[in-house]
């Protein structure tokens, strides 16, 4: 799916009217396929405009384009049909506690099936083979029949993201998948996630705290800071000097320090994940 946002200015659903809009004027093209992660401080607007694209808020002003589709401007059915080809992991999945890790995971094909299709999958799963590949994925298929409540924070995580595999989405949205994975899960977890929406022929934007895995895993890096965009440039271009520029304000404030000199992309990663 393309991806184009023209000026687009945006609230956080929870702020209050008077409060400066999440998104400033932002401008951003995304081709069909592509893939890109969003970095910057905390409050940067990054889950902002993640929401923006699944269409879950209008943009303020501006205008939000969708495969050439203004969302806000297509009637009700057509809005929810195109709803069916975004999916939005948040950083804290969804899950029912009692519901078994199947169900779960099925549960990111309900937007391409039918309302009995839909009702009979949640009691009946169908495509047992689906689950258990995509958990497979993330490393967890030894959990396909276990209860969600019985899992840890980042299984639960990594369970949002086998959902992510079996869906048909062609707009995939990933917010901060890495936040309760250590670093050989979270590895993994990118490897997985890319190469999930290669094979899927979808676009990927996510949202990542961890710096250095954005490097490592996507070929295109947009720097959000304070709703504006700071650059946006393939990734071998990111350097440790625009890194440091992009975070410098953040943690300074956060610390109470000095201004902090220029760091390498692996300790601005570590910083960020301390300071967040």
């Amino acid at each position: 799916m393309k991806v184009v946002l023209q000026n687009c200015s945006a609230s956080h659903p929870a702020a209050k009217s008077a409060t400066a809009p999440a998104l400033k004027a932002l401008s951003l093209r995304v081709a069909s396929g592509e893939q890109l992660a969003i970095i910057g401080p905390s409050g940067a607007g990054k889950t902002t405009l993640l929401q923006l694209l699944a269409c879950a808020l209008p943009p303020t002003q501006g205008d939000l384009l969708l495969d050439q589709r203004n969302p806000w401007a297509l009637r009700t059915p057509d809005l929810q049909r195109l709803r069916g080809q975004l999916f939005l992991a948040p950083q804290v999945p969804p899950l029912p506690p009692r519901q078994r890790v199947v169900t779960a995971v099925l549960a990111g094909r309900l937007p391409g099936m039918g309302l009995w299709a839909s009702l009979s999958n949640l009691f009946y799963p169908q495509r047992l083979d689906l689950a258990y590949d995509a958990l497979a994925r993330f490393d967890l298929s030894e959990k396909l029949f276990d209860r969600v409540d019985r899992l840890s924070g980042g299984e639960r995580q990594r369970v949002g993201l086998a959902r992510l595999a079996v869906s048909k989405a062609t707009l995939l949205l990933v917010d901060e998948p890495l936040s309760a994975l250590d670093p050989e899960r979270a590895r993994q977890a990118c490897e997985s996630l890319t190469a999930v929406a290669r094979e899927h022929k979808a676009t990927l934007v996510a949202t990542l705290h961890h710096v250095e895995m954005a490097l490592q895993h996507f070929p295109r890096i947009v720097g959000l800071r304070e709703g504006e965009i700071v650059f946006d440039l393939p990734a071998d271009q990111v350097s440790p000097a625009r890194l440091t520029d992009l975070y410098a304000r953040h943690l300074d404030e956060l610390a109470g320090t000095a201004p902090v000199v220029e760091l390498s992309a692996a300790a601005m990663s570590t910083l960020v994940a301390t300071y967040r």
